[in-house]
């Protein structure tokens, strides 16, 4: 089992805490990713709920948003209707002038009938308030397309009025959704990042949540013009004519069975490809993570062959992803199309027979295409939709991880004391089925310094990641000054602990802010103090702006060494109680690890320090030396006491050295 070390977790704040509480509100029960194949909307109803969920602390602005599109709605579906009055004033005015002056419409048509002009005298018959000889009264005609104008400009108003309060709920919505996730993956056990890699997580913070936000921005507000759209289009309709609405209704079962047969094959295909997506971040991260090491060994090539092989996949799944997805919109549309022909040919012969008015059947044409076109744009957009619950499964799938143990709400305060620290019948794995730490049991007096040591996977870093309660204990207590560390909250557990790890973590800043960073409170003059101590003051004068110098991208401007020297210097300034040194002088060169030494020495006084180390050159002076052997301590003592026992630690001891001198002379 490799051993495992991650930097410490933050406290939460009372503004974090309620981000997630309210993020939570809308739980469900938390499904394992190995179960689970990442990206795939298995339980699309209840991920779509949830997902609308996250609008729920928008209400309000949710109902203005509805209030202000049913007005627009509202004013867009009369536009038409007023129309096709407008028509019929020109079309009547066309057919009075074909008529003599002075005779009343029902003569006129009654002396069309006389003559044998059935159809002409039925469209005479159909028009309202018919003057023969009239021609086209424009006064009329103004006013109605003033109406008209003036229904389209308000109505867009409200239209554009509505997206823009839509764009202001979805933004601090995803905003809200962001800071649940962040406030979760620092509640997350150490367990979960053990299993899970880097840019899959990733791909589920950065590219799974924009998906969301376009998926929402695109959806919400077209859903719910589109809805309340064939609502009072389908009132206007038959209103007009119910012959003609049952044609338009026509579509409606034939768009059905499109998207029956098309949306779940497009839902599967966006599942796989969000979850090649995550694997290609994976594969990414990895190799520029590995970049130095990838040259080295020559294997560039195998990763542009990977990468080509992973991208080839994702162009795949994209492809056939989007292919299902563009069938929906086109299949939409053939059967709108062939919607509105019938209706154009029915109504054609309603006019021809005088039971219709001409402006009626424009209007009707007009409401066929508001009618098939927001249903072509919900299937459209079903595929969208599809797409953006996948992702949210991939997310809430994370807010739904187990968490750590929360800290009891009554945990005593850290009692002062002298700093003892005592192991007590310790047991600890990292999976169930691979007992690593059993049964352990030792003390570390005030001001001790105590080395331990052992060959790889032995469990000496996981000894130290239980002591900062990274990890929960199997069994056993961890106790300091008589208290057992797991009563306490994890904030006070750690506070008085400092920690140096093999590997350097700088973030992107100056110097200074990096060092400061083991204690926000450190004045210029400590920071000085701590990097002359570390000497990480010989190398900063040479630096462009001193301790002022930015950071570049992963500390690249600086040695390995440079950087572990400034860690070295941020546990200085934090002045922990207890010092924990992970390998800490491993990326330095002789000289300057024996400066640490003395350095270290000087910073250990009066300090509990835990110093684990492969070189045993460097944790001779060590007041207690514990040895370590699949979890269990096998021998203990001062390096005098140990080398003479000739036990493990002998052993270890002989093959650093005695190994060497034996080569040397021959």
């Amino acid at each position: 089992m490799s051993e495992k070390t991650v930097r410490q977790e933050p406290e939460l704040t009372e503004e974090e805490k309620l981000e997630i509480e309210l993020g939570e509100q809308a739980r469900l029960a938390s499904d394992s990713w190995e179960g689970v194949a990442p990206g795939k909307a298995d339980n699309f109803k209840e991920s779509f709920g949830r997902m609308i969920g996250l609008l729920r602390p928008y209400r309000a602005a949710l109902i203005a948003v509805t209030l202000l599109g049913s007005a627009g709605v509202v004013l867009t579906v009369l536009a038409p209707r007023v129309l096709g009055r407008a028509t019929d004033a020109v079309f009547s005015g066309f057919l009075s002038r074909q008529l003599p002056e002075g005779v009343s419409q029902d003569d006129a048509v009654a002396g069309l009938r006389a003559n044998g002009q059935e159809q002409l005298a039925g469209m005479v018959a159909a028009m309202d308030r018919l003057v023969p000889g009239a021609g086209i009264d424009f006064g009329l005609l103004g006013r109605l397309l003033l109406t008209v104008l003036a229904l389209y400009v308000v109505g867009a108003l409200l239209t554009w009025l509505q997206g823009y309060i839509i764009n202001v709920i979805m933004v601090r919505a995803m905003w809200r959704l962001r800071e649940q996730v962040e406030v979760k993956i620092n509640r997350l056990p150490l367990a979960y990042f053990d299993k899970v890699q880097r840019g899959e997580l990733i791909s589920r913070v950065t590219n799974d949540i924009d998906n969301i936000t376009q998926t929402m921005q695109q959806s919400l507000s077209t859903a719910l013009t589109s809805v309340l759209t064939v609502i009072g289009v389908l009132v206007m309709m038959f209103s007009i004519s119910w012959q003609l609405a049952l044609v338009a209704l026509v579509s409606i079962p034939l768009m059905g069975v499109i998207f029956g047969i098309i949306g779940p094959k497009s839902q599967k295909a966006f599942g796989i490809q969000w979850r090649k997506v995550g694997r290609l971040n994976a594969r990414v991260e990895e190799s520029f993570s590995g970049h130095a090491l990838v040259k080295v060994f020559g294997r560039r090539q195998d990763f542009a062959d990977r990468f080509r092989d992973e991208n080839e996949e994702l162009y795949k799944a994209s492809f056939r992803a989007q292919f299902l997805s563009g069938i929906i919109w086109p299949g939409m549309s053939f059967v709108g199309n062939l919607t509105y022909v019938g209706i154009a040919v029915l109504g054609g012969v309603m006019v021809a027979n005088g039971t219709m008015r001409l402006g009626s059947v424009q209007a009707f044409i007009q409401y066929a295409q508001m009618f098939t076109q927001p249903l072509s744009e919900l299937g459209g957009m079903a595929a969208v939709v599809q797409s953006g619950t996948a992702s949210a499964e991939r997310v809430f799938q994370l807010l739904d991880e187990e968490e750590q143990r929360p800290d009891d709400a009554d945990a005593p305060k850290p009692v002062a004391g002298d700093g003892t620290i005592e192991f007590d019948r310790v047991s600890f794995s990292y999976t169930p089925d691979s007992p690593l730490i059993t049964d352990l049991s030792f003390s570390v007096r005030p001001g001790q310094t105590v080395a331990i040591v052992g060959p790889t996977g032995a469990g000496k870093t996981t000894l130290v990641n239980l002591l900062m309660r990274f990890y929960e204990l199997d069994g056993g207590r961890i106790l300091v000054d008589g208290q057992d560390i797991a009563t306490l909250t994890r904030h006070d557990a750690r506070a008085r602990t400092g920690m140096v790890l093999q590997d350097p973590w700088l973030f992107a800043g100056t110097i200074r802010e990096n060092i400061r960073y083991g204690r926000q409170s450190a004045t210029d003059e400590e920071i000085l103090e701590a990097a002359r101590a570390t000497y990480v003051d010989r190398f900063v004068h040479s630096l462009p702006h001193g301790y002022d110098t930015v950071l570049e991208e992963d500390a690249a401007n600086l040695s390995a060494g440079e950087k572990q020297l400034i860690t070295i210097a941020r546990a200085f300034v934090a002045r922990p109680s207890v010092l924990i040194l992970d390998e800490a002088t491993s990326s330095v060169d002789t000289r300057t690890e024996r400066l640490l030494q003395q350095a270290m020495a000087t910073l250990r006084q009066g300090r509990t320090s835990f110093v684990i180390a492969h070189r045993l050159s460097t944790i001779r002076d060590a007041d207690l030396i514990l040895v370590m052997e699949q979890g269990a301590i096998v021998e203990q003592g001062t390096h005098d006491e140990l080398v003479a026992a000739g036990g493990a630690y002998h052993r270890l001891y002989q093959s650093q050295f005695a190994g060497a001198v034996v080569e040397a002379d021959a």
